[in-house]
């Protein structure tokens, strides 16, 4: 998702995520990770939207409390990702999630659960750490002057992810694709959009698009349609 997590303009996908899992009542664990660096009141808010947005579409719902890496080392909070139906990272820092989780025992449980059939997703920053590379970029005054690129958990290989993609200038978003690594597919998410993966292919839902850089190579997929990294 390119963001929009827990509120109504999501309610479409989230609903199809959740058939997805083939559960009459579907267990949902939280991981409000990326937003811990906003402080503890921000974590718990990201927290509560997300249970009482998942419990009133019909989930059964739990926060996973995972904030630093000792967390993400916690048994408890590995075995609340390893009886998940659904998995969602929502939004926040994504240096501070991907450093949260790689190589921890929360980042082996979602790979986990990944591999048995669970759905993982994730918004804004936990979509860009759930692809191969995430961007940092650095700034001064209004310039871009430093784009970074790190290490994700690299559930979907080979890509990288710009959230928010509709909200900045073009331009900017462009600067950054054609600086990414190479043979790493870039993909603009709009907010209130998501790519959704279906066996190997992909498809656009909610109200934006997603634009699909590769290389020099732009293509716009628009809600409803499918594509392929």
């Amino acid at each position: 998702m390119g963001a929009g997590e827990f509120l109504p303009a999501m309610e479409v996908v989230d609903r199809a995520l959740l058939g997805a899992t083939g559960r009459s009542r579907p267990r949902v664990v939280i991981l409000p990770t990326a937003s811990w660096p906003d402080g503890r009141s921000v974590f718990e808010r990201w927290a509560a939207m997300g249970e009482e947005h998942f419990a009133r579409l019909g989930a059964e719902v739990e926060t996973a409390p995972v904030c630093d890496r000792a967390t993400a080392d916690d048994p408890a909070c590995a075995q609340a990702i390893g009886e998940a139906d659904l998995v969602y990272l929502s939004g926040g820092k994504p240096e501070h999630l991907a450093r949260a989780l790689l190589g921890t025992e929360v980042s082996r449980a979602i790979r986990a659960a990944h591999e048995r059939g669970a759905v993982i997703a994730g918004s804004s920053a936990g979509a860009m750490v759930l692809a191969s590379r995430h961007v940092l970029v650095g700034r001064r005054s209004a310039f871009p002057v430093l784009v970074r690129w790190r290490d994700a958990l690299a559930l979907v290989p080979g890509a990288a992810v710009i959230p928010h993609y509709d909200r900045f200038p073009e331009p900017l978003s462009a600067m950054v694709a054609l600086r990414s690594p190479r043979g790493i597919v870039v993909l603009g998410i709009d907010e209130d959009t998501a790519a959704v993966s279906h066996g190997g292919s992909w498809q656009v839902l909610g109200s934006g698009r997603v634009t699909v850089w590769r290389g020099r190579r732009r293509e716009r997929i628009r809600t409803g349609d499918t594509f392929r990294l």
